[in-house]
């Protein structure tokens, strides 16, 4: 298992690889305001998108990662 310092480091990389450094402290600004619902978040985050386009995404993704 993960230590939550790894966990922490490899979320703000992942932040970083899609937004810029002021877009990621926005993004977490915005998930510690006292309101955000995460589960309501995760609900609606990829509702545009089928289950097929998801598993495409993430299969082309662990490709270009080399993850196996």
């Amino acid at each position: 298992m993960k230590t939550d310092a790894v966990i922490k480091q490899e979320g703000f990389s992942a932040l970083l690889e899609r937004l810029n450094m002021v877009e990621t402290e926005r993004f977490i600004a915005l998930v510690k305001r006292g309101n955000f619902d995460y589960t309501k978040w995760r609900k609606n985050l990829w509702e545009d998108l089928s289950v097929e386009n998801l598993s495409k995404d993430a299969m082309e993704f662990r490709k270009k990662k080399g993850i196996t």
